[in-house]
C-alpha cells in the first residue's frame, strides 16, 4: 500500500490495517493475508480530521476587484495535503465568495496575498503575473553570510522524493529562474535577507539560498548546496515573509504599494 500510496508511509498504513480499515470484499484483512492479481481492496477513511492551524488573516487592502490579505505563517492557502477548510482561501471566503488567490505562498510562508474579486480583474492580473508586473519583496533569515547586491539563478524543476514522487528543487532541467538579493544585515552567524522575486517558481527563493549555500534557518527540507532531507514542501520551521507588492491597479492603473507587517524574528 505505501509503494502504491506513497502520500503515507508504512507505518501509517500498517497502523489502518491494524485498527481494521481495509478490507477485501467486507472482510477485514490481517497485515499477513496474502494478495492476489485483480484483488479490490477497499480502505474505509474514518472522519476526516483536519489538523489545527492559525485560522486568521489581516486584511490590508480592499475595493471592489481585489483584496489584499497578510497570513500566518502554518496556514495553507489553497486546499492541499489533507487541508480543506483550513485554508486561507476558505478564510477569505467566508466574507467574500467570489475571491480567487492570484498566487500563492508555500504553508509556512507568512505575509502578502493577493485576491481577484472578479473574473476581469482576475484575468489582468493573472496576465500581470506572466509578464512580471507585479513586483514582490521577502524577508527571510538565511544561515551564514550574505553579501548584497547578488542574484541566483539556478533552473527549478520536479526532483524525485521519497514520499511525493516528485519536489520542486534546483535542477539542471529545470525552468529559468531568478531571485535578486537587494539587502543583507548581519544577525549573529545568519543573515536577514531582502529578496525579490524575478520569476515565481514553487519555493523558489527557499531553493535559490540553499542552492548558494545559505538556506533559511531551519528550513527542513532544502539543506545546503540543494540537497533534500526527508521533509515534506509544507513542512514548517523557516522564517520566510512575503513583505512587499507592488502593482498596477487591474482596472484603474493606478500605482499600489502594499506592505504586510513584518513578523518578530525578521525585524
Amino acid at each position: 500500500m505505501a509503494e502504491e500510496f506513497p502520500h503515507s508511509t508504512r507505518e501509517v498504513w500498517a497502523e489502518r490495517i491494524a485498527r481494521g480499515e481495509l478490507t477485501d470484499e467486507g472482510v477485514v484483512l490481517a497485515a499477513d493475508a496474502p494478495l492476489f492479481p485483480g484483488q479490490w481492496l477497499t480502505w474505509s477513511r474514518p472522519p476526516w480530521e483536519e489538523p489545527p492551524v492559525p485560522l486568521h488573516c489581516q486584511e490590508l487592502y480592499r475595493d471592489a476587484h481585489l483584496l489584499a490579505v497578510s497570513k500566518p505563517s502554518g496556514l495553507p492557502v489553497m486546499p492541499a495535503g489533507g487541508y480543506l477548510e483550513h485554508t486561507l482561501m476558505a478564510l477569505v471566503q467566508r466574507g467574500a465568495p467570489d475571491a480567487r488567490p492570484v498566487h500563492r505562498l508555500g504553508r509556512g510562508t507568512s505575509g502578502l496575498v493577493l485576491f481577484s474579486l472578479n473574473t476581469p480583474a482576475h484575468r489582468a492580473l493573472s496576465a500581470a503575473m506572466r509578464s512580471h508586473g507585479l513586483s514582490k519583496r521577502y524577508l527571510g533569515l538565511a544561515s551564514g553570510t550574505l553579501t548584497a547586491p547578488a542574484v541566483f539563478e539556478a533552473p527549478i524543476g520536479p526532483v524525485p522524493h521519497a514520499r511525493l514522487g516528485t519536489v520542486h528543487a534546483a535542477s539542471p532541467a529545470g525552468s529559468p529562474s531568478c531571485t535578486r538579493l537587494e539587502r543583507a544585515e548581519p544577525r549573529g552567524a545568519d543573515t536577514l535577507a531582502e529578496l525579490e522575486l524575478v520569476t515565481g517558481r514553487p519555493h523558489q527563493i527557499r531553493i535559490h539560498l540553499a542552492h548558494a549555500g545559505h538556506p533559511l534557518v531551519g528550513d527542513p527540507l532544502y539543506l545546503p548546496g540543494g540537497a533534500l532531507a526527508d521533509a515534506l514542501p509544507g513542512d514548517e520551521g523557516y522564517l520566510l515573509h512575503a513583505w512587499r507588492l507592488s502593482l498596477a491597479h487591474p482596472v484603474t492603473g493606478a500605482a499600489l504599494e502594499l506592505e504586510a507587517p513584518v513578523p518578530a524574528g525578521l525585524t
